[in-house]
């Protein structure tokens, strides 16, 4: 369990505006509900600026503040005592995310519902200080203890040592892919790939679509047989296989995660191609046997960092042969703000984790003498993995609890809905990049039409190269 700062008294008054007279004793005339006790101390604190949440709150003695904008059906918010508590000690995203993670936060209907409304009608317009003296306020008026520190989920993370260290990189990517194998079956399915899928229509099957975006890769790679393939980040070993499968290439992948290593050697192995594909346990900087003829980055750069961008793009063009092309498929930002240090990324989902706007990709992998060839914008598609993979989730709920525990699911509950809206919205989105070093050698065709040709040409399993 991570540990919290606990303020004291006076720490408390003085960045959260509670009157002492409020917080020593127990209230003589304290209102009868949890829901007047609310109302009384955001008058108390905000007066009429106070903009509500666009639901109703039930507290926990079922009573209720009604919503002040929104639909008239807008799913209800279930509040329990300690939320208010979670958000004292962190008036932020933490604390609302630990509030939920731990349940004491919850949403009638379905998730993605209530998120979409906040996004759209905004919510409480308070300071982290007028927020945290609410919840002083109000538990003060409950006759708890406001100063006592919540609990705070065993599943969130706070990284040590120096950030983008090789030590606490291994660290922060192990706390999320070292979770279970067996919760990463039943999240992504029989494919186990981990970056969002290519559909061609949006009732395509997953696992179609997710083959459908390996076999792409492999194409604008112009894969040929006996050519060395290097793939940074490879996961369980999805994209390796297929490229060894149906393109012919001598494969290496590595990954941080043991687990992930692992999984990825024995499915290498159940497919018949143990000596063509390499599964190491390393990070991208500890790999020194290039040249290598193809590279390629899905899903990876994102836990590289601002700033280590740089030396990640130098070590992609230092170990890829003249002539050679790398493709870096990844997140960035558009209209979003880098996420907080205490945001639900941040602590449960990719500690450390970074996004940055494609221009400063781009411009970080010519820098390292690598030419932009061809960027492709892939985020409908995202949009549409991230709700398969919450239906996998609901599908296996009961295992996947029995598996992780119910805070962890609801972990991924949040951080895939709330992402999958930000794709829908624009918020955030992500790109195929196609770079080549030494470009007047790369081979690529002249026309953009057949630079991943038709990728239902090999279809999934059939061993075609």
């Amino acid at each position: 369990m991570v540990p919290v700062s606990t303020p004291d008294r006076a720490g408390l008054v003085s960045c959260a505006f509670v009157p002492m007279r409020l917080l020593s004793g127990r209230s003589t005339s304290a209102p009868r509900t949890a829901a007047q006790q609310v109302r009384r101390a955001l008058a108390a604190v905000a007066g009429g600026r106070f903009a509500a949440l666009p639901f109703p709150l039930v507290f926990w003695d079922g009573s209720v503040l009604p919503a002040a904008a929104g639909p008239a059906d807008a799913p209800a918010i279930h509040v329990e005592r300690e939320a208010l508590g979670q958000l004292l000690h962190e008036p932020n995203q933490l604390g609302l995310t630990r509030a939920f993670v731990t349940g004491q936060l919850r949403f009638d209907g379905e998730l993605r519902e209530a998120l979409a409304l906040r996004n759209r009608f905004g919510g409480a317009s308070l300071s982290p200080r007028e927020l945290a003296a609410v919840g002083a306020l109000a538990l003060h008026l409950a006759g708890v203890d406001a100063l006592r520190p919540p609990r705070v989920p065993d599943c969130e993370l706070r990284p040590r040592g120096h950030r983008h260290s090789l030590r606490r990189d291994r660290d922060a990517v192990r706390h999320h892919y070292d979770v279970s194998n067996a919760f990463y079956r039943r999240l992504l399915g029989p494919t186990l790939v981990y970056s969002c899928a290519y559909f061609e229509d949006p009732d395509d099957p997953l696992d179609a679509a997710q083959e459908r975006k390996l076999e792409r890769i492999c194409r604008k790679l112009r894969l040929e047989p006996g050519e060395r393939l290097l793939d940074i980040g490879c996961g369980w070993g999805s994209l390796v296989r297929h490229a060894a499968e149906h393109h012919g290439v001598r494969a290496v992948g590595i990954t941080v995660s043991e687990r992930q290593a692992e999984l990825a050697r024995e499915r290498v192995r159940d497919a018949g191609l143990a000596d063509r594909v390499e599964i190491r346990v390393a990070d991208y900087r500890e790999v020194a046997d290039g040249p290598y003829d193809k590279i390629a980055s899905v899903g990876m750069y994102e836990h590289v960092g601002r700033a280590q961008l740089g030396a990640y793009a130098g070590q992609i063009a230092a170990l890829l042969r003249p002539g050679g092309l790398a493709l870096n498929h990844g997140i960035s930002s558009l209209a979003s703000s880098p996420a907080g240090a205490k945001s639900l990324i941040q602590r449960y989902v990719f500690p450390d984790g970074e996004l940055q706007p494609v221009a400063d990709v781009v411009a970080a992998l010519q820098r390292a003498g690598l030419e932009t060839r061809d960027v492709e914008s892939m985020r409908e598609h995202y949009a549409l993995t991230l709700w398969r993979w919450l239906d996998n989730l609901e599908a296996h709920r009961e295992a996947i609890v029995a598996e992780v525990g119910i805070e962890r699911l609801r972990v991924w509950q949040l951080y895939m809905t709330g992402s999958a809206l930000a794709f829908e919205d624009g918020d955030i989105t992500i790109y195929q990049v196609i770079v080549a070093r030494d470009g007047a050698a790369h081979g690529l065709p002249l026309s953009r039409g057949d630079l991943a040709a038709d990728a239902r040409a090999v279809a999934p399993g059939d061993g075609r190269a």
